[in-house]
């Protein structure tokens, strides 16, 4: 048997071909890569812009009131930056959930060179075998079919995830506003609290005048003018302690928009409220408007969702497949096409799909508790609420104008030698703790009806009051 070596045929048409196919792919590459490079481009330019012209906007002015506040907090603050950027993020989510499959490209040569064996027969010389070897090379591109929906399932789940991410940012941009305007009333009441412990020191100095004008007239002891200096020192002691607190009150309120010291110089704002409890029932209703709510029904869609796409994987995917086979010796092609489909035999996909069901139970036993320590959590504001303002009512109404008329008829008493230093002193005492007791119910108050307005997400004066409900 003898071996008879063939040139080797050049496959011309395919490598023409491929040399196509692979110029065209680079030149949409760059073409890909060029257009995201301008919108990536555009978008930086569009964001710098935008938050240049939000900062223009909003800037720290040395009187702030509490829009301003929440307008730089909101603006600035990187907590909620973060979950603007989660936001974003599930947009490519939700991109990707709706992409096609690629296809895919394969290319297969097999016996790569042509030889030619020849064989014969020394029984039969006159015939001769021929046996050709050739080069035969196979290009498919293969499709993945998604059956059952599963695209459409991912992309509504993907939509759900980014709705979901939507009600995460607006419950803590609420939680972010009352936070703000917690820190804003207590600079409101560090201010009253100063101003408070100034004129009490004021007094205090009045009342050292007088001492020392009857000590020099000889009408008291001397020991009386000690004891006034006393309570003039005290007063001096809680005017440095009241602008203490109002300075580590403003600089919580500057950290709130990412701020190192406060740039402002007073904060604008009445301390004292006309706002009446309203009716706790209609509280009740609008509190499952809370943002947390309606994250958790929300939630409940999106198990749902994605119990959906775990039920669309049950249905097996079709992947096609189409080619044409050439022979390099014969020069002939044929074209193929072939089906493939997996079986689904022992893979149905049963654990993720108990497990979604699971979720989807999981999910609504969570909107049941929140909705339940939502409730709570007012009903505890609420009484809160109620009790502030009966304090709030008492002292305006009652103790206040008592402790003031008292301190200035024992004022003038000891004046006139009818009264003694210590019952001034006793009287003078007694209005400044009630004052200061005043000053601290206000700002309990307007951090509680904060705190309410945070779980209904909304102004609380917006609802009647109770005596307003029939």
């Amino acid at each position: 048997m003898k071996l008879i070596k063939l040139p080797i045929v050049p496959c011309d048409w395919m490598r023409a071909e491929i040399q196509i196919l692979l110029l065209s792919f680079i030149l949409l590459l760059g073409f890909i890569s060029q257009v995201e490079a301008g919108a990536d481009a555009f978008s930086a330019t569009s964001n710098g812009v935008k938050d240049r012209l939000a900062d223009v906007s909003v800037r720290e002015s040395r009187d702030l009131t509490l829009r301003d506040a929440i307008n730089l907090a909101l603006l600035r603050n990187p907590e909620l930056a973060a979950f603007s950027k989660e936001m974003r993020a599930l947009e490519g989510v939700t991109l990707q959930a709706g992409l096609l499959r690629n296809p895919e490209l394969s290319v297969n040569v097999e016996n790569i060179g042509n030889i030619q064996k020849l064989s014969g027969d020394i029984n039969a010389p006159e015939s001769i075998v021929q046996e050709v070897v050739q080069q035969v090379t196979t290009i498919r591109i293969g499709q993945l079919i998604e059956l059952g929906g599963k695209r459409a399932a991912r992309v509504n789940a993907a939509l759900l995830g980014e709705e979901l991410a939507a009600r995460d940012y607006e419950s803590r941009r609420i939680e972010l506003m009352a936070r703000v305007a917690n820190v804003f009333t207590e600079v409101l009441a560090g201010q009253e609290r100063l101003k408070l412990a100034a004129e009490t020191r004021q007094l205090a100095q009045n009342v050292v005048d007088t001492v020392i004008l009857r000590v020099q007239a000889g009408k008291v002891p001397p020991i009386e003018e000690t004891r006034a200096k006393i309570g003039l020192s005290t007063a001096r002691i809680e005017w440095e302690q009241a602008q203490r607190d109002l300075v580590s009150a403003r600089k919580r309120l500057a950290l709130m928009w990412d701020s190192d010291a406060p740039q402002f110089d007073k904060a604008l704002g009445v301390l004292e409220t006309s706002i009446v409890p309203p009716d706790f029932q209609v509280l009740q209703e609008r509190v499952l408007e809370n943002p947390l709510a309606l994250r958790a029904m929300k939630n409940i869609e999106h198990r749902k969702a994605l119990l959906e796409v775990e039920q669309t994987r049950r249905i097996p995917n079709l992947t096609v497949n189409a080619g044409v086979v050439n022979y390099a010796l014969v020069g002939g092609n044929t074209a193929i096409a072939s089906v493939m489909v997996p079986l689904p035999l022992f893979d149905r996909n049963q654990g993720n799909l108990k497990e979604a069901h699971q979720r989807v139970g999981k999910a609504e036993d969570e909107q049941t508790m929140l909705e339940l320590r939502l409730k709570t959590e007012l009903a505890q504001s609420y009484e809160a609420l109620s009790a502030a303002w009966n304090e709030i009512t008492i002292l305006r109404d009652e103790i206040l104008p008592g402790a003031k008329s008292a301190f200035n008829v024992m004022r003038r008493g000891y004046e006139l030698g009818k009264f003694g230093l210590l019952e001034l002193l006793d009287a003078q005492r007694v209005l400044f703790q009630n004052q200061l007791l005043y000053v601290r119910a206000l700002a309990n108050y307007q951090r509680l009806v904060n705190d309410i307005e945070r779980l209904i997400a909304g102004p609380i004066d917006s609802i009647r009051p109770r005596q307003e409900i029939k």
